[in-house]
């Protein structure tokens, strides 16, 4: 197989999987708890892509205060819970990282 023919299936497939729960929606009756986890999953997927990024530092696992990805990830996220501001957020986060890539080169 091909690694066009690949990604294709794998587009249709993904395409196909989300298209369904979008026609069946309003259609079929969904339990409660069903909808009440829903409500996790993008808070898990963001974790899932962002978190390994923040541990990171050099292609290795660094979880020491001299991690300037995990500081500034820390410090926006210390922004994010009190001000609930994305645009603050982002701004602050920005701002440690390079402050701090700056500072230790």
């Amino acid at each position: 197989m091909t690694l066009l023919a690949t990604i294709v299936i794998a587009g249709a497939i993904t395409f196909g999987l989300r298209l369904s729960f979008i026609l069946l929606w309003g259609r079929v009756a969904v339990p409660i708890w069903f909808q009440r986890a829903l409500r996790y999953v993008p808070p898990a997927v963001l974790t899932a892509i962002i978190v390994p990024e923040l541990a990171t530092w050099q292609d290795r696992l660094d979880l020491s205060p001299a991690n300037p990805q995990l500081a500034a990830g820390l410090a926006a996220a210390l922004v994010a819970w009190r001000t609930r501001s994305i645009p603050l957020t982002l701004a602050v986060g920005m701002a440690v990282l390079l402050g701090l890539r700056l500072v230790t080169g």
